[in-house]
């Protein structure tokens, strides 16, 4: 399976936002974790190993469905 060439951009907008990968397969497993501080912004991509990605605390998210926040 190839990557789909869809990307997320993440801004944090505090201290501590946790970006966690999570792997394809029959068992989902983390399989990559990032840290960002605020204002730090990253790109990500869902590929043949990443299929989910879970971000925790306050950040925007853009994407081609649009941009979003997370809630407090």
């Amino acid at each position: 399976m190839a990557d789909t060439g869809e990307y997320i951009v993440i801004k944090a907008d505090e201290d501590g936002v946790n970006v966690i990968g999570l792997t394809r397969g029959t068992d989902t497993r983390f399989h990559h974790s990032e840290k960002l501080d605020k204002n730090e912004m990253m790109i990500a991509q869902f590929t043949e190993h990443t299929s989910a990605i879970k971000i925790r605390g306050k950040a925007t998210l853009q994407t081609s469905h649009g941009e979003m926040k997370t809630e407090d």
